[in-house]
């Protein structure tokens, strides 16, 4: 989890197209949930579309990064985001931001369908607690962070990962989604979520509570290959993942995916096993509150009512 919780960092370097920079939707009216900003974007393209793709460091510095929001600020202090690292992304990989734009163009509708799952989880779940989510461009990765101050996507990083949702609009509200659960986990199960070492039946309940999250308020999972993936073969993974649970070493269950291949099947048992959770439970609204509140992992695998290769609709 702390590869997504704290830094999920895959991209992929895909085909460029060109794309004429839209203009920036208007601001989100504060009632209407969270804060949800997608401005940075617009406000790195306007630099890059007057500079011809090539912004100096010092331009991306003053007229991007200072200039930007506070999830930008954010993302520079704890990612070490600068002009000068952007500058070098731009020069090593240009087709990355150039391919970006795509995902720019359903930012707008993004922003509405996540404040809608959003207000879907604060029905379900009535303590949620506010954080704001951002969208910006970084340095190539990470495609997101997450802590308790909010959510950060990179939309470069995010455009540019092969094997997530192909539909963009898709794939931004369903990350997005996973992403906000982290949030609140972070908040409210911070002695797990802090924890120095996470064993494999640990990272693979936060990360697969926030798929059954993101399913639950948003209509799917974000990593949407993970069930072919397993298929045929889910009463063997299961059963290993049993044998490995108490592992500190993730390596073989979680952060294994390649750039254009796909890994983390600790998600998916995870996500399975939240899910029998809440299934079993009379009160859906408590057993959402401990799905996302949860610290101790082997006591939430107890009651669950999990098997492996049991039956999930």
């Amino acid at each position: 989890m702390k590869q997504s919780l704290i830094a999920l960092t895959l991209g992929a370097l895909i085909g460029s197209i060109s794309v004429t920079t839209s203009a920036a939707p208007a601001e989100q009216n504060p009632a209407a949930g969270p804060p949800i900003h997608v401005e940075d974007v617009y406000r790195f393209y306007r630099l890059y579309d007057a500079t011809h793709g090539r912004p100096s460091a010092e331009q991306l510095q003053r007229d991007y990064l200072d200039a930007g929001s506070e999830g930008l600020h954010h993302l520079a202090k704890i990612r070490k985001v600068t002009g000068e690292a952007i500058a070098k992304s731009l020069d090593a990989r240009s087709e990355v931001y150039v391919d970006a734009k795509r995902c720019m163009d359903v930012l707008p509708r993004v922003r509405e369908r996540l404040a809608l799952a959003l207000a879907e989880l604060k029905r379900l779940y009535p303590t949620i607690e506010s954080a704001p989510s951002t969208v910006a461009v970084s340095r190539g990765k990470p495609v997101a962070v997450t802590d308790a101050q909010g959510v950060i996507v990179g939309l470069e990083a995010l455009c540019g990962v092969q094997y997530l949702e192909a539909n963009l609009e898709d794939r931004f509200v369903h990350v997005m989604a996973h992403e906000y659960a982290h949030v609140q986990q972070a908040r409210k199960a911070a002695a797990l979520v802090d924890a120095p070492k996470y064993t494999v039946l640990e990272a693979s309940l936060l990360e697969g509570s926030a798929e059954f999250v993101a399913e639950l308020v948003s209509g799917s999972v974000a990593y949407v290959g993970l069930p072919a993936m397993a298929k045929g073969r889910e009463k063997a993974l299961e059963t290993a993942f049993l044998v490995d649970q108490d592992k500190t070493d993730l390596s073989d269950w979680l952060y294994n995916g390649t750039l254009t291949k796909p890994g983390d099947l600790g998600y998916w048992v995870g996500y399975r096993i939240a899910k029998s959770y809440y299934r079993h439970a009379d009160d859906k609204q408590r057993a959402l509150r401990e799905i996302l509140e949860m610290t101790d992992a082997k006591a939430f695998l107890a009651a669950s009512g999990w098997s492996p290769s049991m039956s999930l609709p």
